[in-house]
């Protein structure tokens, strides 16, 4: 897969992706939201409230995604990726007409600190003539260790922090780095930290040193102070990969296949799932839903596409308000699951917010947003949550720079 998964080694950053802060209220006023005012089409229909003479129609208030044509709106949700060091140029149309939420980096698209910073400059260009006046989502997976796209910190692996001397200040130290290692180039979006919670040594998290602990309370205070310290540099942290891959074996990688992890439903939420909420407690921006299918809480489908992982665990056991994020969406553990359009679908269905078009190929995103747009029209998706999960990404991006 692209965003989330194997690392393919080569150093210092690996050519294998991966791909918060609770949101924030964004700024008032027209320099935190969208250009477009509201429409008939889209503002929240008007509610009735009682007062002091009776029955009084209140305003509609108005959503951040007021005003947007449904292709804009279905572009809110899609992460694009491209190949090699220079953005083509139908991707910059995309930007430039208000069609896409942002977009992925790899080391295959940096040369060098001032290379990809002239890119992110061009892309910001091309954001600015557009018609959606909130910052595009520049990311990257700067884990640290053999998982860096930037040259840079954090130069430890989050194992080579969960076992040094202090690991608190070494996780903060790490999550500060990050955090400015990006934002020195102009991205504003961290894939990481990695929560999950290694059972076996040399399984598929820990053989590239990718989880801080076996143990979920060392995992938990670590992932914090990373999220903690990262945000604080304005850049954006994602948790990933929930609900947790600490149990997969070392070839189960979800780039290359299916994968079921079987352990048992007390495990999930006691040892998996624990490093996530102290993270959604602490106010994490992201979380990433991982592709792997978990039969104690969903039998039939990958995890994010399965609206009791994503809406009941996530979002309601965990309390999650904030924006969600698919894996890669060509991942091969997703091959039983139709197109790219109908992956995507199937995705924002489950209750995914962005949708992680991670192959390097500009079609890529284009066909997801083809699919959202018909299914809107369709009414397969319903309306009201499609432009909630546009809201919500809005938000987030409105606070970031």
């Amino acid at each position: 897969m692209v965003a989330c998964q194997s690392p393919r080694a080569s150093a210092p950053r690996p050519s294998t992706p991966d791909a918060t802060r609770s949101i924030r209220s964004a700024p008032s006023g027209s320099a935190g939201g969208w250009a477009a005012s509201p429409s008939a089409s889209t503002a929240p229909p008007s509610t009735r409230v009682q007062g002091p003479a009776g029955p009084v129609r209140s305003v509609p208030a108005p959503t951040r995604s007021a005003g947007l044509t449904r292709r804009q709106l279905a572009g809110q949700r899609i992460i694009y990726s491209y190949p090699g060091l220079t953005p083509p140029a139908s991707l910059l149309r995309i930007i430039r007409a208000g069609e896409a939420a942002g977009v992925i980096f790899f080391g295959e698209n940096i040369a060098g600190t001032a290379q990809i910073s002239n890119v992110i400059a061009q892309l910001r260009r091309a954001q600015a003539q557009s018609p959606v006046h909130v910052p595009l989502l520049l990311m990257a997976d700067q884990e640290g260790g053999l998982i860096r796209r930037l040259p840079g910190a954090p130069m430890r692996s989050e194992k080579q922090i969960g076992q040094s001397a202090d690991p608190v200040t070494a996780a903060a130290a790490a999550g500060t780095g990050a955090g400015r290692t990006l934002a020195t180039v102009g991205m504003n979006v961290n894939l990481a930290p990695v929560l999950d919670v290694y059972s076996t040594a040399g399984n598929f998290i820990d053989q590239y040193q990718r989880s801080y602990s076996p143990n979920p309370g060392t995992v938990a205070p670590l992932g914090r102070a990373f999220i903690a310290a990262q945000q604080r540099t304005g850049v954006a942290a994602t948790a990933k990969h929930f609900p947790g891959l600490g149990w997969a074996a070392t070839a189960q990688n979800t780039d290359t296949g299916p994968v079921t992890l079987s352990q048992s439903l007390a495990r999930l939420r006691g040892t998996d799932e624990f490093p996530y909420s102290a993270a959604v407690a602490i106010g994490v921006d992201l979380v990433m839903v991982s592709w792997a299918t978990y039969p104690a809480l969903d039998p039939n489908r990958p995890a994010g596409l399965s609206p009791t992982v994503v809406g009941q665990e996530l979002r309601g056991r965990i309390g999650f308000t904030g924006v969600t994020i698919t894996d890669a969406l060509e991942a091969a553990a997703l091959a039983h699951y139709g197109s790219t359009g109908q992956r995507a679908v199937a995705a924002a269905t489950a209750g995914m917010d962005l949708i992680l078009c991670s192959a390097r190929d500009v079609s890529q995103g284009k066909a997801a947003t083809d699919a959202l747009v018909k299914a809107q029209a369709g009414g397969q998706l319903d309306s009201t949550g499609f432009i909630a999960a546009a809201d919500r990404i809005a938000a987030l991006r409105a606070h970031l720079h």
